[in-house]
């Protein structure tokens, strides 16, 4: 075979490092472009590569009735850095996968960085690449370089598109009062390196929830700039004080759910609402405050979180935040390879693609990345059947889910509802199934027929380019 010339992967976030492992593992070179540390981002606080900026949870590990514990299982098949990297830094975290988090960069930068193939680069690439780069993915994430992102759209000619997305706060363990709190996972289910009880459980009184309900409406929020006013919330990642502002009992119905726990201290008293925190390091002193992403002034997350039995003393390593999230009109400007329609050696990869989430980004990584290289070694790889996990988000990005009244293309979730739908099994006598048994039999119908299909496209071998 004749020299390849290197890709260029910009970005080192969970995307583009996948996409250069991915590409490295398929033989071909590869150069990894991170502007961090030389220039920063308001919302990272290292240099290191596939930091996490919000959660430390990859979201539910089941494989047989969840969407996303399906990319988990595919990505695992192809091999992912991602996951490899999850898997051995994980915490306790009830039935979802958490990692963390400097643990999970740290063993991913390793992982790069020892791989021949990958060259990695700090500093920015300001504007469009050289065009002596003949082949280059995008994976600079929601927060792309304003230099970059304002090439992008010159080249493309589309409106900028734009959301919000906020990050919970973070607490230090010994300052929660564990005479109020308990550990317990809802329903005591335990999770990939859990127990059952890997949660911290801070239980509301009805009137102490409509205390904090009352704080949090009130409190001193975030101003928007004027160019910021009409953008919108991902819903996946809302403020909880967005949601407050749904309806009184939004929160109870959504992170403040109490259902499934029993308070030790109290046991015949049914907790109103409950607020649970998830460990966020291996040690164990960290903890993240589920669902809390917030746009309230630092000041007033203090006052108002330590209204919350158990944290009145609460001592934040992390305050909560807001940053803005870009991307693309993927389903007008990405053919099925990820290309660029205006500039087809451009890729691009992760939540700029419109995808949200941190495995649904190391996902189109992946695909970015062996498109990449399949095409550098002359080969085409054989069309991702859309009744997987990756093919249903490809499929998003390149075919759109769009809204029939708007015509909006915005981001999201992998989610059954993207799959193609699928035959619905039926009971051992022969009958169609009735009542509580539909519902986790068609789950586990979409993810059975998901497995084989990834598993024959995993097992083709690419064609030869014509």
């Amino acid at each position: 075979m004749s020299k390849i010339d290197p890709i260029h992967v910009i970005g080192g976030g969970l995307a583009g490092s996948e996409a250069a492992w991915q590409i490295a593992r398929a033989g071909v070179p590869v150069v990894l472009h991170e502007m961090r540390p030389v220039r920063g981002t308001d919302a990272h606080k290292t240099g290191g590569l596939a930091e996490l900026v919000c959660s430390n949870s990859f979201r539910s590990d089941d494989d047989e009735t969840t969407a996303i514990g399906l990319l988990h299982y595919e990505l695992r098949k192809g091999g992912s850095i991602i996951m490899r990297s999850g898997d051995a830094s994980q915490v306790p975290a009830g039935g979802a996968l958490a990692v963390d988090r400097d643990g999970f960069s740290q063993t991913v930068e390793q992982a790069l960085e020892a791989e021949p193939l990958i060259t990695i680069e700090r500093g920015e690439v300001a504007g469009l690449p050289p065009e002596d780069w003949g082949s280059v993915i995008i994976a600079t994430g929601p927060l792309t370089s304003p230099a970059l992102a304002d090439a992008v759209l010159s080249l493309t000619g589309e409106d900028e598109l734009a959301f919000f997305d906020a990050i919970a706060p973070i607490v230090n363990f010994d300052s929660i009062d564990m005479d109020k709190a308990w550990f317990q996972s809802r329903y005591d289910k335990p999770g990939p390196g859990g127990t059952g009880a890997d949660y911290i459980n801070c239980p509301l009184t009805e009137e102490e929830y409509n205390a904090f309900i009352d704080e949090l409406l009130e409190g001193d929020k975030t101003d928007f700039k004027e160019w910021e006013e009409n953008t919108p919330y991902f819903d996946g990642c809302l403020p909880i004080e967005v949601m407050a502002e749904r309806g009184r009992e939004t929160l109870r119905h959504g992170p403040l759910k109490p259902v499934g726990l029993t308070n030790p201290h109290k046991p015949d008293e049914k907790p109103y609402a409950v607020v649970q925190l998830r460990q966020d390091n291996a040690l164990g002193t960290l903890y993240n405050m589920v669902g809390f992403q917030t746009k309230l002034r630092h000041g007033e997350q203090s006052r108002v979180f330590r209204t919350i039995p158990g944290l009145e003393k609460a001592v934040f390593a992390r305050l909560g935040g807001l940053h803005r999230n870009t991307f693309l009109n993927s389903p007008k400007l990405l053919d099925r390879q990820l290309r660029l329609k205006a500039m087809p050696r451009l890729r691009f990869a992760g939540q700029v693609t419109g995808v949200e989430g941190y495995m649904e980004s190391a996902a189109i990584g992946m695909l970015a990345g062996r498109f990449a290289a399949a095409e550098a070694k002359g080969e085409t790889l054989p069309p991702l059947p859309e009744t997987t996990a990756l093919g249903a988000l490809l499929g998003h990005i390149t075919g759109g889910h769009l809204d029939a009244g708007k015509g909006s293309f915005q981001p999201m979730n992998v989610n059954f509802g993207l799959f193609p739908p699928v035959e619905m099994p039926k009971a051992p006598d022969g009958k169609r199934l009735r009542g509580k048994a539909k519902k986790p039999a068609r789950k586990q119908a979409y993810t059975a027929r998901a497995k084989a299909d990834i598993e024959g496209w995993f097992g083709t071998p690419p064609l030869a380019a014509e």
